[in-house]
């Protein structure tokens, strides 16, 4: 027999041996394994392949507030200061006659005040949380970040919309109009109720949730605050009737400076309930409301402004006499609104209107608008839907092998300007609500105008953290500052609102 004989007989043995179980009583305690891989990570003899460190999974972005710079106070309860806002501004005419003196010119002078605010947040560690935490993760350390960084996104909220000076007041009485058709209502008489809301009052509200109003809060140390949650005084309610099973109803009121949203109460007279929040002032009424608020619910008073806040860069420029030039698109088509305009020439309407104004009246050109995504989506598509004059020009590179599907502009040259094209950046932030836009001057072109900073966080105490003494088993800290947002130039900023989304 070949050494090759051998190999296959024996082959074929252990394949023979292998399809036959073996059934000897002797090996039946081999049948089962004595421990086995479990189902669940957290039980049996099971390794938990746990990554020390906890992952911080969540946005800290504050891009104004990293790019604004922050002064040293002198103490006092506020900061003060005076401009001087034009100069022979009664236009004097500047010719003399021979050997006699020119007439006396007048100025134009402003006293500023903005008054300092407190602003902290407070985290805690009880001590078991410390002992669990051992070998994982210093959860003390992460009660200061998180703190912290929780400071700041709400001081980023407060620089671009807090608002302390301008009350929102009574909410305009919507105007209605019914339709036999566009959505599932019943027949029947239907009342809307609309409450407009300021940016901190949108941010915090929400159709399952509600609309914030006057809010008592419970601080660390018992005491208890109450300042207004960012909605102004509801509407009176006003009624129309639809028929059929597919009514609908529009909905439009006044549009109110300082308001960033709007939001609706509809359904039987005194049983009004919220069912929208639009950020521009109509809304189109398809179907019965799903939230559980009730307008009833809300006090009939004028909640929009936040005693505990400092005015924030949109408030500012939207204070009577500030100078600052405001447009709010108009209603339009309700529901919809009325979006931007496209030039046809690779340009938008209502920003050239914006540069324009701002050259003609102050010889400024802003250097940035900040957007919500809404916006920087439509601005793109307006652009580009235009560029059939040739405003655009795109540049292939030759070694390209692939070319990627998606245009953002982020940049809109600016005609306005005595040194010739300047490019106006675009810029996303987290906190602008659709429908707004904020333009921005950060250098004023005025030769000595003792101006450091157009814009400016004035802290009579910047960050500090407080680690608390021990009244129970917990460690208790506290993150402050002391501050106020300065802007000598409110003139300098400009606002669009109540921009339809198209």
């Amino acid at each position: 027999m070949t050494a090759q004989q051998n190999a296959l007989e024996l082959t074929q043995a252990i394949r023979k041996a292998q399809s036959a179980p073996l059934f000897d009583p002797r090996f039946a305690s081999l049948e089962k394994s004595t421990f086995a891989q479990s189902a669940s990570a957290t039980s049996g003899l099971t390794y938990y392949d746990l990554e020390a460190g906890a992952k911080l999974l969540y946005p800290v972005l504050t891009p104004l507030r990293n790019s604004i710079p922050r002064v040293s106070g002198r103490g006092g309860v506020q900061a003060a200061w005076r401009a001087i806002t034009a100069i022979n501004s009664t236009g004097l005419r500047i010719g003399v006659s021979g050997g006699n003196r020119g007439a006396v010119q007048a100025d134009t002078t402003k006293d500023f005040v903005a008054t300092y605010k407190g602003i902290g947040i407070e985290t805690n560690v009880d001590f078991e949380a410390q002992y669990a935490g051992q070998n994982f993760d210093d959860i003390r350390a992460l009660a200061a970040q998180t703190g912290l960084e929780a400071l700041m996104i709400g001081e980023e909220a407060m620089i671009l919309g807090g608002n302390t000076s301008l009350a929102l007041g009574a909410t305009a009485t919507p105007t209605l109009a019914a339709s036999t058709s566009g959505g599932s209502l019943a027949a029947g008489t239907w009342s809307v109720i609309c409450v407009a809301l300021t940016l901190d009052g949108l941010m915090n509200s929400s159709v399952a949730t509600g609309v914030q109003a006057s809010i008592s809060r419970t601080n660390a140390d018992s005491s208890v605050d109450t300042f207004g949650g960012g909605a102004a005084q509801k509407s009176a309610s006003a009624t129309v009737a639809t028929t059929g099973s597919t009514g609908s109803v529009t909905a439009s009121v006044a549009v109110k400076s300082g308001a960033f949203g709007y939001a609706w109460y509809w359904g039987a007279a005194g049983s009004e309930t919220l069912g929208a929040i639009t950020t521009i002032n109509s809304v189109a009424i398809a179907a019965a409301a799903t939230g559980t608020q009730t307008a009833a619910s809300l006090p009939s008073a004028d909640w929009s402004a936040n005693s505990l806040a400092f005015d924030g860069l949109l408030t500012q420029a939207l204070l009577p006499g500030a100078g600052s030039l405001v447009t709010a698109q108009p209603t339009g088509s309700a529901g919809v609104g009325t979006p931007l305009t496209g030039d046809g020439a690779g340009g938008i309407v209502e920003i050239e209107n914006v540069l324009k104004a701002n050259w003609d009246l102050y010889r400024l050109s802003p250097d940035e608008v900040w957007v919500s995504s809404q916006e920087a989506n439509n601005i793109s598509k307006k652009i580009l839907a235009g560029g059939g004059s040739g405003a655009q020009r795109f540049i292939f590179d030759s070694e390209q092998d692939a070319i990627g599907g998606g245009v953002m502009v982020t940049t809109y040259k600016n005609k306005y300007s005595l040194a010739g094209a300047k490019s106006l950046d675009i810029k996303i932030h987290p906190n602008m609500p659709a429908g707004t836009m904020l333009f921005l001057t950060r250098r004023l072109p005025y030769p000595l105008a003792n101006v450091g900073n157009v814009i400016q966080v004035r802290a009579r105490q910047d960050y500090y953290q407080i680690e608390w003494p021990l009244r129970a088993r917990r460690y208790e800290y506290g993150v402050y500052a002391d501050e106020v947002l300065q802007h000598y130039f409110p003139p300098s900023m400009s606002v669009i609102t109540n921009i339809g989304n198209g």
